[in-house]
Formats: C-alpha cells, structure tokens, sequence
C-alpha cells in the first residue's frame, strides 16, 4: 500500500516550558536557565572550565530539560578548552565519550574524541550532515547525547538546525502515527536495528526517528500482525520526505530552529530527542561565510535502542533480505532518496 505524503495536523505540537523544579534547583548553584524561542534553552554561570561536574541533583535538572526541550546551550564570557569541553560532554546519558569518526590533522593534540568540523579542508571535514539526523545510528546503543563546541562561528551565519522529535510525531496525522509506529529502520553500514517510533527514555513522550543518510531499509510490521515485510523504493522515498517535511515544518510551525552560533557556545544535545542537520550556509566556503570551525563529541548510549516487535538488535544488510522483496541497500550513505540533495555523514 502506498501512503500519501505528510499532511500536517490542525493542532500546534506542543513544547514544555521549562519546569520550576529544576530551574530552582540550578538557580540554587548559580545557574540560570532562558528559554529559547521555540526550543531549546541557554545556560548561564555553570562554568564548563571548572574542571567537574556541577552536582548530581543540578546535572539531572539539565539533563531533565534537554529531554524536554531538546538542547542547552552553554554562554560563556571566554573559550573553553577542547579538554573542558570534552569533559563536560561526558556530564550526560552515559557518563563517557563514544567517539566512532575519524581524526582531522588539525584536531588539537590529535584527540580522538573530537570530531572537527570546517567549511574549509584544510581546518576541519567538509560537508558533514547535511540532512535530518540522529547521531550514531550505527550503534545498538545510540549515542545518548552530542555536544558542539563553535571554534569559531562564521561572519556570515551557518548554524545548526535542531527539530523536536516528539512535537513532530505530534504534528502527523493518527493514521500516520499508527503506520510510523509499525516501522523500525535498519542502518545502512551495520544493519543495526531501531524503532521508527520511540518512548523517550527521560521525557517519556513518543518521538519519530529515522536517519536520512544512512538508512539501508525500513521494515514494517503488517498491520494484520502476520509477519514483517520491507518498504519498496516508492514507499520508503515517500516515508523520507516526509520525515524531512515534518522536521522542516518545524521552523514554522514552532517545534523547530535554525540555530547560529555565537562565540564560545557550547551546545549539548539530547540525541534521542532532537534531530538535527546542518544549514545550508554552514558548508558554503569560507570565501562567501567566513570560515567555520566545530569540534563535536558524542557520548556512549545509557541502553541499547531496541526495535520492536521482537526484531533483532542487527541483521546482515550486506546479506539477503529476510523480509523478501523491497529495498535492502548496504554500505555508505544507503537508500538514495532524492536524487538531488547531498547526503554525507
């Protein structure tokens, strides 16, 4: 059956407002927390360059509202050090740095924790992540959070989009929500496994995922309950857009922002809460943005993001199908959804 593309709701998706219990508790350690318009917050007198941890009860309030509100930026007055940065990021999920990419030869002291970012190839990797995504999709156990620490911000703009994956399965129609909650991806370059539909582990609120540069197939559960079949080519090209029309949607419809970066800012993101992908802008070159310089970190996953319906946590997407026929496609940037955007992770 083919579904029609996405239609948006009649109802504005809802984003919570920052809760009072916690922002007591971080104004209780020095700390404020501003909202930002329409997701996200920022984060002021929490020193990233102290060398540990804020309190437990204030590193659970923050990590309390990244799950709700997507992501906290950090505002500071001076650079923090790739060191403090890397520490902090592992404040969150799992406690430790899960590092999978490769290692820029300009990367300070060649850390294999820091993934560096740049429109120009001589200061960082060109490119990255111009489509909606998760990071560490690759894993069972994806990363749990991300940080992103601008080195140096563009003269002319080129941020990060951010969009609200529980607003957004808000935003789809319920027979929409109905078939996504039937469906579980498997990654292009492992054939990792996961939910197309989740319960945020922390917020408890129901969110769509699904990685538009590296998804290989996408299974779903017959709604007759009789076994599994995979998507065909018209089908998952159908499910793509939509995913990245619903994201987009966002920047409208308040459930999503096109971030620019300031000096000094620090990032974290609740990485199974938001998706994210870069502007457009950010990988124009330096002759026409400025130059651009980002260090981001990833963080080990607190559990292993399990699929549904009793799927295995990874299959051989480099092997033959199980599903039978449909789209089963190995290695790289996998299923090719549209033909005319760029896809790289």
């Amino acid at each position: 059956m083919i579904h029609e593309p996405y239609q948006s709701t009649t109802e504005t998706p809802k984003i919570p407002p920052l809760d009072s219990a916690c922002v007591d508790v971080i104004e209780k350690a020095g700390g404020k927390l501003v909202p930002l318009d329409p997701i996200g917050a920022e984060v002021y007198g929490i020193d990233l360059s102290s060398g540990r941890p804020p309190p437990p009860e204030v590193v659970a309030a923050l990590e309390d509202e990244m799950a709700r509100r997507g992501f906290l930026v950090f505002k500071s007055a001076r650079q923090v050090s790739p060191d403090d940065f890397l520490r902090a990021s592992a404040w969150w999920g799992g406690k430790e740095l899960h590092s999978t990419h490769g290692v820029h030869p300009a990367t300070p002291g060649g850390n294999k924790h820091i993934f560096r970012l740049s429109n120009d190839r001589r200061h960082g990797i060109p490119g990255v992540g111009p489509q909606w995504h998760n990071d560490g999709s690759f894993n069972t156990d994806t990363f749990s959070h991300a940080g992103y620490h601008i080195v140096r911000p563009p003269e002319k703009g080129g941020g990060t989009y951010f969009a609200h994956q529980g607003a957004a399965h808000d935003a789809l129609p319920v027979a929409r929500q109905e078939f996504w909650g039937r469906l579980s991806s498997v990654n292009s370059a492992s054939g990792v496994v996961h939910p197309a539909v989740h319960e945020h582990p922390r917020s408890g609120r129901k969110s769509i995922w699904l990685h538009l540069g590296m998804t290989g197939a996408v299974i779903e559960k017959r709604p007759n309950g009789e076994g599994f079949r995979l998507l065909n080519a018209e089908e998952l090209k159908r499910l793509c857009h939509e995913y990245n029309d619903v994201l987009d949607a966002g920047l409208e419809n308040g459930y999503a922002i096109a971030y620019e970066y300031r000096a000094h800012d620090c990032i974290f993101i609740d990485n199974l809460a938001v998706a994210h992908r870069a502007a457009p802008e950010a990988h124009l070159p330096p002759e026409q943005q400025g130059l651009r310089i980002m260090h981001r970190s990833t963080v080990r996953g607190v559990e292993e993001f399990r699929p549904l319906y009793g799927l295995p946590l990874q299959l051989d997407i480099r092997g033959p199908s199980p599903f039978g026929a449909g789209v089963w496609q190995a290695g790289g940037i996998g299923f090719r959804w549209d033909d005319g955007i760029p896809m790289q992770n």
